[in-house]
């Protein structure tokens, strides 16, 4: 028999798996840039800053809630039992060095293979306390030494991978002469000093290298780490490294790091407002970073709400509604029927479901409606 799901109202799906997609971003950056410090400023997990390179063991794993202000907004309407927001792995790879991707210094670049994402920490500060591990501040000789260690262990997984090739064109594999000619072209960008996401590859020859979880592959946030006084604006480092990058059409954050890092530390909300209000913020620094990173995933996020919870699902966007009903349970998927979709904006102004379905505002959807931010999902299913 048919059953309803009343993901928005009741959310007492029978789950035996939930199907949840993590986003696990790579932190990444020379020692001393201050990339732990950030790592601890977003994450539930507090790590060991250190002053020198190659301190650190191995590399730092945590969970961050993403703050998503619409969660409350829905919950005050609701007043569920609970708020539970969609969440990100962080990664935070040991500080890198410059001429160590061969040594023991560089050894945690294969952390950065299962990661989707790079946030590249950049320092752009000065702190006579903290030496430079070069010498001297200068955010965009620092961007180059991490590339190019990603750039030559990458050229190794190619070089690698191209032996392997060699060995199938003489066992008569048919498509593996044109494999080689594709890894090829990777290998001569790499050995140019280009990372591997400006390559210009079809779509069709991309499985030539997808295997190899190409380090300088991964799309990348630049947060530019600044002095307290340079939160709001940045400064000289910072517009440097500004247009070094502007043909890399990235995303540049200006952080400061400390900063954050005591704000972070507050436990009231009402502190952490007066603290961003004397700083002259509007919001946490890592709040704009999170953001970035959905968007540089192509990621959004959809609500289910309920006396029991208020929930938020992060989903590719594009994704169906039977796609974003299996990110909940395989059950919700496998059984799919319709759905029922509120706009958050729609219900919000409503302020129940009653009265948005008496204005025509609760639409019922088949098997290829795309999911759009922020709808509020019902599922009928059938299992």
């Amino acid at each position: 028999m048919g059953a309803k799901l009343y993901i928005l109202f009741e959310c007492s799906y029978l789950c035996t798996k939930i199907h949840n997609m993590p986003l696990k971003c790579g932190i990444i950056g020379l020692a001393g840039s201050g990339k732990t410090t950030l790592f601890n400023c977003i994450s539930n997990t507090r790590a060991e800053t250190h002053k020198a390179a190659f301190t650190a063991s191995k590399s730092n794993l945590g969970v961050m809630n993403v703050p998503d202000q619409r969660l409350k907004a829905l919950d005050d309407l609701i007043h569920s039992a609970r708020i539970i927001p969609t969440t990100i792995e962080m990664v935070d790879i040991p500080g890198l060095t410059k001429g160590g991707s061969q040594s023991e210094g560089n050894k945690f670049l294969s952390d950065i293979r299962n990661v989707d994402a790079l946030i590249h920490v950049i320092r752009c500060f000065d702190d006579p306390m903290m030496p430079h591990i070069e010498g001297s501040v200068d955010p965009v000789r620092d961007k180059e030494i991490v590339d190019l260690e990603l750039q030559i262990r990458d050229a190794e997984s190619v070089d690698k991978k191209i032996q392997r090739m060699e060995k199938l064109v003489r066992a008569g594999e048919k498509n593996a002469k044109h494999g080689i000619e594709v890894l090829n072209g990777f290998k001569d960008h790499l050995e140019s000093f280009k990372p591997a996401r400006t390559f210009q590859v079809s779509k069709e020859d991309r499985h030539f290298i997808d295997d190899l979880f190409l380090l300088s592959d991964k799309p990348v946030i630049y947060v530019c780490n600044v002095d307290d006084a340079s939160a709001m604006n940045g400064n000289e480092y910072t517009r440097k490294f500004k247009e070094s990058v502007q043909h890399e059409n990235a995303d540049v954050l200006i952080v400061a790091g400390r900063l954050e890092s005591e704000i972070a530390e507050l436990d009231s909300e009402e502190d952490r407002k007066a603290f961003l209000t004397d700083a002259g913020l509007p919001e946490p620094g890592v709040n704009r970073l999170v953001r970035a990173a959905f968007n540089l995933l192509g990621l959004q996020t959809f609500f289910t709400a309920g006396p029991k919870e208020v929930r938020a699902w992060t989903i590719h966007k594009g994704m169906t509604a039977p796609q974003a009903a299996g990110v909940i349970h395989s059950d919700l998927e496998r059984g799919f029927i319709r759905a029922e979709v509120i706009k958050y904006a729609d219900f919000i102004s409503l302020k129940s479901e009653l009265a948005c379905k008496e204005a025509g505002k609760l639409y019922i959807e088949g098997k290829n409606y795309i999911v759009g931010d922020g709808d509020i999902l019902n599922i009928r299913f059938n299992v």
